[in-house]
């Protein structure tokens, strides 16, 4: 093909991201991509998804490996003591980036111990109480109840430290209430307690309440994201109520601190192109929860300001 002065001109702004493999940094062996709970989880299934959703745009194999324990902190700690190559990744976002770190010292900074890359989700958190035989319809009633008996209505958690922990926390600090906390080993166990009318609320993820709530077994009382969840759109959210609580469960990749800008923009540049493709899109029209893609900066800004907001709720207890 003869090049002209027109073609020379054109050809960074139609191909940018070939245009950066070709002339700056790329893996040269297989990365690996550390997810910090089980297999089939929702955080691995996030992974897994954009894995496959990029992988053909990558020159090396990308590897999703599982390191669970410690609501994540086991998984962080491996990827903040990894060489900044550009070759380990983490998903984070999630308790051991904004919230295990206000409750525990941990042997890691979340805030400084990370170069973050890409945000790919935003997973919005209700407030729920049992459906059918429950004792309350509104938070109103949650509120007046917990203010008249100190201690007397339960809130579940998936453990100590988790996000569903910190949120209860917060709620406390927002409405001058004390609720008992009943921890679980799990989202699954929490769930089930709820159900079965073993405690009176529990944190649920959007993509945890599924038919739950069609079928009348779960009540949303209040969702905590900053405007109201699409696929729940008669249920207010926090700050609606007079609480100025926001909190959000958010997935996406960091490396070690010290990964160069090149390293970001060329991973950056192939995740956020992933999220385009008809594999992302399905998957997010399932989950139901809106765009969530936000670039590094702006991930770990908006990590560290759940992070700060937790720890302000905790010290203030």
């Amino acid at each position: 093909m003869r090049l002209t002065r027109r073609s020379l001109l054109a050809t960074p702004l139609l191909l940018p991201v070939s245009a950066r493999a070709q002339t700056g940094w790329q893996p040269t062996r297989p990365m690996q991509l550390i997810v910090g709970f089980a297999p089939g989880g929702g955080t691995d299934i996030i992974a897994r998804t954009i894995v496959e959703a990029v992988a053909a745009t990558f020159p090396v194999p990308l590897v999703v490996v599982n390191r669970p324990g410690a609501g994540g902190a086991i998984a962080a700690e491996q990827v903040a003591r990894a060489a900044p190559d550009g070759h380990t990744l983490l998903m984070a976002g999630g308790s051991e980036s904004t919230s295990l770190p206000a409750h525990r010292d941990l042997p890691y900074d979340p805030k400084r111990g990370f170069s973050a890359v890409i945000r790919l989700t935003r997973n919005a958190h209700f407030i729920c109480t049992r459906g059918r035989g429950g004792k309350f319809t509104t938070l109103a009633q949650v509120i007046e109840a917990a203010k008249a008996n100190r201690g007397g209505i339960t809130h579940g958690s998936s453990g100590v430290g988790t996000l569903s922990h910190s949120i209860f926390i917060m709620f406390e600090r927002a409405t001058g209430t004390e609720l008992l906390h009943v921890p679980y080993t799990g989202g699954g166990p929490q769930q089930q307690a709820l159900l079965a009318g073993q405690i009176d609320l529990a944190v649920q993820a959007s993509d945890e309440l599924g038919g739950l709530v069609a079928s009348g077994d779960m009540l949303p009382l209040a969702v905590t994201t900053a405007e109201r969840h699409p696929a729940y759109p008669n249920v207010p959210t926090m700050r609606e109520l007079g609480s100025d609580l926001v909190a959000e469960n958010m997935k996406g990749w960091v490396g070690p601190a010290g990964m160069t800008e090149d390293m970001i923009g060329y991973l950056h540049d192939r995740f956020r192109q992933g999220m385009s493709t008809p594999v992302w899109r399905r998957f997010m029209e399932r989950a139901g929860d809106p765009d969530g893609y936000a670039n590094g900066p702006t991930f770990q800004r908006d990590m560290d300001t759940l992070l700060d907001a937790i720890r302000g709720a905790i010290r203030r207890g």
